[in-house]
């Protein structure tokens, strides 16, 4: 345990030259993690297909590390990132001497993201997502991409931003994933698209199938999201977060809608989750 200020990772490393990492964000509710083995799986899965040496790291032992950073944090309603750093690769740049330990692990934890009262306000962005990359689906280091179109999202006083993929298919937000009801069907980008298998995304759509909410994954289009009775976003950080401005037009919650229900159950699940 160190304070921020006071912590080191190797400054010659593969994570810290070639962005070979990976990471995850969680949500904290109650003062402990919510929905730890599906981040920690996600988490492993992906370490692996980048090469990331999780030699010595389980479920168990990083997630008793989590918890204690949480109660010496003293989080009760926030989020924690976990990041796995590589030290070493198969790296044009290497340390003369390599070092026994394979890999980093690095935890750190935050309050929760605030959302604007008014609810958030949704752009296009100018940036497409790329669905050849190696690295599509893969919440790893290298997320300058996405920082990037979010903040000209914010230059242009908008909270977050749609991303298309090279197809002109809808992705997700710049970061978390996007959902939408219409006709009191909601609908959420396939995979295939490039979107993230968002751990918050994954217990939605097992909330709505509880709440008789018929749900769809598939292709879409900017036509299809304009044509929505309601848009909102999913992720750790932000839980499920109404968007009430896109593309001229204003949404809102109604008591009993879609969104409403399924963020008052996601905040249910997660106070009742040990």
């Amino acid at each position: 345990m160190l304070e921020a200020t006071k912590a080191r990772v190797a400054p010659v490393s593969s994570a810290m030259l070639y962005g070979r990492g990976v990471f995850t964000t969680v949500a904290i509710y109650n003062g402990k993690p919510f929905l730890w083995p599906d981040h920690w799986r996600r988490l492993k899965e992906h370490a692996g297909r980048l090469d990331v040496d999780c030699t010595g790291l389980n479920e168990d032992n990083v997630g008793e590390a989590v918890r204690k950073l949480v109660a010496v944090n003293q989080v009760k309603s926030g989020r924690a990132r976990v990041i796995l750093l590589a030290r070493s690769g198969r790296d044009v740049w290497k340390t003369k001497k390599e070092s026994a330990r394979k890999t980093d692990l690095l935890i750190m934890t935050g309050e929760p993201q605030k959302i604007p009262p008014a609810g958030l306000s949704l752009a296009v962005s100018p940036y497409r997502f790329n669905t050849f990359s190696p690295l599509a689906g893969i919440r790893s280091l290298n997320y300058l991409e996405q920082v990037l179109s979010w903040e000209e999202a914010q230059a242009r006083e908008f909270d977050e931003a749609v991303m298309l993929n090279d197809r002109g298919e809808i992705v997700s937000a710049t970061m978390a994933n996007i959902f939408w009801v219409k006709e009191g069907t909601l609908h959420t980008p396939t995979l295939s698209t490039g979107a993230l298998a968002g751990i918050t995304r994954g217990a939605v759509i097992e909330l709505a199938g509880k709440q008789f909410i018929p749900v769809i994954e598939g292709v879409y289009e900017l036509a299809d999201l304009a044509e929505a009775d309601e848009i909102f976003l999913t992720s750790a950080s932000l839980g499920v977060a109404l968007v009430t401005t896109f593309d001229f037009r204003q949404y809102s919650a109604a008591t009993g809608s879609a969104c409403a229900r399924l963020a008052a159950a996601l905040k249910e699940q997660g106070s009742k989750s040990q």
